[in-house]
């Protein structure tokens, strides 16, 4: 599964999501993946380097 589905599938899980635990559960989810997918974004932009400081 790539990011950008399982994102697509974290957006419609949270429009269905019922329960106020849940939903937060499923925001943070989709939180971390966007943030993933804006890391691998930038590095294949060269915006950011992959490798470490040292």
């Amino acid at each position: 599964m790539t990011i950008e589905h399982h994102i697509e599938e974290l957006r419609a899980e949270l429009k269905n999501a019922c329960d106020a635990v849940e939903r937060r559960k499923i925001q943070t989810e989709l939180d971390l993946a966007q943030a993933e997918l804006a890391i691998i974004t930038a590095e294949q932009d060269g915006s950011v380097d992959a490798e470490p400081p040292f």
